[in-house]
C-alpha cells in the first residue's frame, strides 16, 4: 500500500468521523461516546510520531473510516452528503485558518489552557467540550464561510449539544489540517476517491 495514502485516508476518516458526530447530535441530540472521546482527544495530540497516533489507533477511527468509505461510494444517500459538505466546508476554513497565523497561536494556547481540564475530567466532560466549543466560537466562528449544521431545532436548542458540535468542528479542523500536512489536496477529494474508499475499506477490513 502506498504509506502516504495510508496516511492521508487515517486523516480524512478523522476528518468524517469529527462531521459524523455533527450530524449524529444536530439530528439526533446525542452521539457515539467512544468515537467522541477520539475525536476530542485528538486535539491535545499535538507532537504525534505518527499519523494514527494522533488518533490512538485503528479502532478509535472505525466510525470515520465507515462514513468516509459510505461519503465516498456509490451509495451515498442524503446523510452522506450532508456530511461530505461538512467535511468540505471544513478543509475550505482550514484554508483560511493557514493564512492567519496569530489566530493558529491562540488556538494553540487555549487548547495547551484546556489540557488542564482533560486531566481533571477526561476527554468527553462537558467543562471540556464547553471550552472547545468556546475556543471554535471565538476564532474560526468570525470567518465570513460559515458551517450551517442541519438538524433538529429541539436539539440543536440544547446548550450542551451546540457546544459539542462545535467542539468536533474544532477537531475536524484539527483533521483537515493534518490531510493537508501530509500531502492532501482538494483535488485528490474528487480524483482519487476510489483509492481512497479501497483504502479505508481494507482498515475497515483488518479490524474484522
Amino acid at each position: 500500500m502506498n504509506q502516504n495514502l495510508d496516511d492521508q485516508t487515517l486523516a480524512l476518516a478523522g476528518l468524517f468521523q469529527s462531521v459524523s458526530l455533527v450530524h449524529q447530535t444536530a439530528t439526533r441530540g446525542q452521539c457515539l461516546q467512544d468515537p467522541l472521546e477520539t475525536t476530542i482527544k485528538s486535539l491535545f495530540e499535538t507532537n504525534p510520531d505518527r499519523t494514527l497516533d494522533v488518533y490512538g489507533d485503528l479502532y478509535g477511527l472505525r466510525e470515520g473510516l465507515k462514513v468516509l468509505s459510505r461519503s465516498f461510494g456509490n451509495q451515498a444517500g442524503q446523510a452522506e452528503a450532508q456530511m461530505l459538505r461538512y467535511a468540505l466546508n471544513l478543509v475550505q476554513l482550514e484554508t483560511k485558518l493557514r493564512k492567519h497565523p496569530e489566530m493558529l497561536d491562540t488556538i494553540g494556547e487555549r487548547i495547551e489552557q484546556a489540557r488542564r481540564s482533560v486531566e481533571h475530567f477526561g476527554y468527553t466532560h462537558p467543562n471540556v467540550i464547553k471550552n472547545l466549543a468556546g475556543i471554535y466560537q471565538d476564532t474560526i466562528s468570525n470567518f465570513r464561510i460559515k458551517i450551517n449544521v442541519n438538524g433538529h431545532r429541539q436539539f440543536l436548542e440544547i446548550e450542551d449539544n451546540a457546544a459539542r458540535i462545535r467542539a468536533c468542528l474544532l477537531a475536524g479542523i484539527r483533521s483537515a489540517m493534518l490531510w493537508r500536512q501530509i500531502g492532501g489536496r482538494r483535488w485528490q477529494l474528487i480524483f482519487q476517491r476510489g483509492k481512497v474508499v479501497e483504502n479505508a475499506n481494507a482498515m475497515l477490513r483488518s479490524l474484522e
